[in-house]
């Protein structure tokens, strides 16, 4: 028996001691830091397949075609965000409720979320460039707090405004979505946008403002009761 004959008994005893499910993972894993380095355009099934270590045929068997596995890296790089806007609301010091500590963790999760975009621009673009809607589930839809996804964050610091006394529950519904636009607005300029290139000093100021303007329009009662 060849060394090379021995090298292909061993790639194919492996392939075959692969737990259930793990050809899956590996190859979101492997579109994860395909979307890292070129964003969703570089999520390719054949070049994911060979970082893998497995057949182009063996990618069928888990996606359909590229589009599903997108949708999967999509989620997993959704999730990537979310983890990070959850580490930012673990610094903030303070019981739930407070006032003072609910505002600081909801600036938190903006800044997250900013800090995201621009260290992580491939991610960042392949986290919304799924190829059809993004199926959140029928639990997130209700609004049960689910801290899965960068969403899930967002209404769960605006459910604590809302206890802290800070927000009322008839203002409270469906503000979400003016605020995430609103941040995911100067991420999308700053990162790739026409605001790419401002200094720095600049950038932060511009996070300021924004921040700013969102606390001072959730403390602020609605045009038509001033």
């Amino acid at each position: 028996m060849t060394a090379s004959e021995t090298g292909a008994e061993r790639a194919g005893a492996q392939r075959r001691r692969r737990p259930r499910g793990a050809v899956r993972d590996g190859l979101i894993a492997a579109g994860l830091e395909l979307a890292r380095a070129g964003g969703p355009d570089a999520v390719v099934l054949r070049e994911a397949t060979r970082m893998v270590g497995v057949v182009p045929n063996a990618a069928y068997r888990h996606f359909a075609d590229r589009d599903e596995l997108l949708a999967a890296v999509c989620a997993a790089a959704l999730r990537e965000l979310a983890d990070r806007m959850a580490a930012g609301v673990a610094r903030v010091r303070g019981k739930y409720g407070d006032p003072a500590a609910a505002g600081r963790r909801m600036q938190a999760i903006g800044v997250a979320y900013l800090e995201f975009a621009r260290e992580e621009p491939g991610l960042f673009a392949t986290a919304f460039a799924l190829p059809q809607r993004h199926s959140y589930s029928a639990e997130e839809e209700e609004g049960s707090g689910s801290q899965r996804t960068p969403l899930g964050h967002l209404r769960a610091r605006l459910d604590e405004l809302v206890d802290a006394g800070v927000l009322s529950q008839r203002r409270r519904e469906g503000i979400e979505y003016p605020i995430w636009c609103e941040v995911h607005g100067l991420a999308v300029l700053t990162v790739q946008g026409p605001l790419r290139d401002v200094p720095e000093p600049m950038r932060r100021r511009l996070a300021d403002l924004s921040f700013t303007f969102i606390e001072e329009g959730l403390a602020l009662p609605s045009p038509s009761h001033r």
